[in-house]
């Protein structure tokens, strides 16, 4: 009760204020990434994309976070912060942006960006009080005023905004400066100023940081702006009004200058313990529905498979595998191990072990007992049975001999066992799968995994999708899902891997990932290997832009006795598919039922535009033509992203 009193005395507050629009400024300034690359890419990312988690929580009740995230080489340390001007909802927006371009960088060990509203910084090593640094610059603009008064104006402004930067607990100050033109007519001349530190330095280093910036942006004039970007401070002037809207205090020489009052102080204030307030509650209520809803159908569900043909006796599924022994042990993931066993009746399986000891584990067992139960397909891997009486929970799959498509294509010499005949049949066989799964079934199905060692193969190289434990299905009214991230880096779309947007274009995305490895025979991946080299995405885009598809073929392929010249020409074909499937913005990649159709008939193909994150040595990245969501829901027990880099075959 004390809450909702709470609640509504801290609503009526701001209601004798008055508000106004503010503006994010997502405009991106200049991006750094590091020279050297990642130690270990199965530690850092994963400590990279919690590190995004945990700033994005942060932000929503601060305007500046900082987070320290694994130990030794692979540690990150990351800094962001919101220009003091921004509202928490702006905040959002402008951290969605960071959260977008920034990953560009990877796998580099660390970047900065500087944006018009915000700015973010992560390395492998603590930086938090570095205030200088050898790529401290300045940004002009292209216009200018030549008028004395102009210059003086700014100089001006800039010591003033200065002093009230040192001044603030923030770190943070913020002027607009007016002078009239004189008997001429030709109005008032004007400069806007802010500047900011970061919270992490010490006074003594923000002031030093702040001069240096002073005397840097001074070289940008008579340009109506200028930029200074800072290791540890941001500074702007421009003679246009960017600075979002408060209070303004007129000065006795006619020169006025914006300051944030105490009553805007305290309606931001406000308006954050509102929000969070309500968040909180709306979180708690659904997370105490879902625990609910979770618990019944987890019993629902487990009467059904008990008194169903699909439960099988923990005692005869360990027995088929002889206690688990070693040398059934087929494979090993973030979820489980899987066996080899013999049932009774002579039939090999393949036994999914699940570590469900922790709770949040067993819905992934009950999601991925009633997305493959409940839909049949040749191009789908069968799901014999399940246990979930014993001590753990178990799944029981047709057992596959050939294993999964990443021991073939990948290996140098297993590679040649698939000829393009074989590897065409695979991408074929996949492809109808995956148009199942997307639009023949009652419920939408999003697989969120697809890579090579989920496409597993019969005793004639036949393609069967497997591992349906971060899958998920949608109603047709449903455009997208808001989830944590869950998958394997590499294959991830930019969309999903940045806001948490699920749709099946996710995975047409990956499976382009995929029909690129298909035809080179190279891992996009690259976790085993120790130094950097461009993705395939990133190698066929440049090949299939210069004309020279076939550089990037398989040597295995060129070994076979298939028609040379059909060869080349469906493998090209496959590529283009491919580069069509990764396209940066969603709403052009094809679905996979137009994905089929260019495979199996010889018609002109689009141009595809550029994959994400293409042009990281220059840093003019492209923005994703998606509308960026500021703070959408997460689901209440997966707040931590789930990221796979299995090296292990789990069949």
């Amino acid at each position: 009760m004390k809450k909702s009193t709470l609640l509504i005395a801290l609503i009526t507050i701001p209601l004798l204020i008055s508000t106004s629009n503010g503006d994010a400024r997502t405009q991106v300034i200049k991006m750094y990434c590091d020279e050297g690359f990642e130690n270990n890419q199965t530690i850092f990312v994963p400590n990279f994309v919690q590190a995004m988690e945990i700033i994005n929580v942060r932000l929503r009740t601060s305007n500046n976070a900082t987070i320290e995230i694994g130990t030794g080489l692979n540690k990150n340390y990351a800094l962001a912060q919101c220009f003091n001007d921004l509202s928490s909802q702006d905040c959002m927006l402008c951290y969605a942006q960071l959260r977008t371009v920034l990953p560009g960088c990877y796998p580099h060990s660390g970047g900065r960006i500087y944006i018009d509203g915000c700015y973010m910084r992560l390395q492998n090593y603590s930086f938090f009080q570095e205030y200088k640094g050898p790529n401290d610059t300045i940004v002009c603009g292209n216009v200018t005023r030549e008028s004395l008064g102009f210059r003086d104006l700014t100089q001006q402004a800039v010591v003033d905004v200065v002093s009230e930067a040192l001044s603030s607990d923030e770190y943070f100050g913020r002027a607009e400066v007016v002078v009239a033109s004189g008997g001429g007519g030709g109005g008032n001349e004007s400069v806007f100023v802010m500047a900011e530190c970061w919270r992490t330095l010490s006074p003594a280093d923000c002031r030093k940081c702040l001069e240096n910036a002073s005397a840097a942006i001074s070289k940008c004039l008579p340009s109506t702006e200028g930029r200074a970007l800072n290791t540890g401070c941001f500074m702007r002037y421009s003679d246009r009004d960017f600075l979002n809207p408060v209070e303004v205090i007129q000065s006795s020489n006619n020169r006025g200058k914006m300051v944030t009052v105490i009553v805007s102080i305290v309606s931001f204030v406000v308006v954050l313990i509102v929000a969070l307030t309500i968040v909180l509650y709306i979180r708690r209520r659904r997370y105490i529905q879902y625990r609910r809803r979770g618990s019944y159908d987890a019993e629902k569900l487990a009467k059904i498979l008990t008194d169903s043909s699909l439960n099988f006796k923990y005692s005869t599924v360990e027995k088929a595998t002889a206690n688990w022994n070693e040398s059934n042990k087929l494979g090993q993931g973030g979820f489980g191990t899987v066996y080899k066993g013999v049932l009774s009746d002579g039939r090999e399986i393949a036994v999914k072990r699940l570590y469900v000891n922790n709770k949040f584990r067993v819905a992934d067992f009950y999601n991925e007992v009633n997305i493959i139960s409940s839909v049949e397909h040749k191009n789908l891997v069968r799901l014999l049975g399940c246990s979930c009486s014993g001590p753990e929970s178990i799944l029981v799959y047709e057992y596959l001999p050939n294993m999964s498509l990443d021991r073939f294509i990948f290996d140098e010499t297993k590679g040649r066992t698939l000829n393009w005949e074989k590897r065409f049949e695979i991408i074929i066989g996949t492809t109808e799968g995956l148009v199942y799964l997307h639009e023949n079934t009652k419920t939408r199905i999003i697989h969120r995994d697809i890579k090579a060692s989920n496409i597993l193969l019969d005793l004639r190289l036949r393609a069967k999708i497997a591992d349906f434990g971060l899958a998920r299905s949608f109603q047709d009214d449903q455009t997208h899902l808001s989830t944590a991230i869950a998958g394997t880096l590499g294959y991830m779309a930019p969309e999903y891997l940045a806001h948490g947007q699920l749709t099946e274009k996710a995975d047409v995305y990956s499976f382009g990932v995929l029909l690129l490895e298909i035809v080179s025979g190279v891992e996009n991946n690259r976790s085993n290997t120790t130094e950097y080299t461009d993705s395939i995405v990133s190698t066929a885009w440049k090949h299939f832009q210069e004309g020279t598809v076939e550089q990037i073929f398989d040597p295995n392929l060129l070994m076979g006795i298939y028609p040379n010249i059909i060869f080349k020409k469906d493998a090209i074909k496959v590529v283009h598919v491919g580069l069509l499937c990764t396209q940066e913005a969603p709403s052009l990649r094809p679905t996979m039922s137009t994905v089929l159709k260019m495979l199996a008939k010889d018609e002109h193909l689009p141009f595809p535009s550029n994959p994400p994150f293409i042009d990281e040595k220059t840093m003019e990245l492209n923005n994703i033509t998606q509308t960026i969501l500021g703070d959408h829901e997460r689901e209440s027990s997966y707040s931590i992203a789930t990221i796979s880099h299995s090296q292990f075959y789990p069949r």
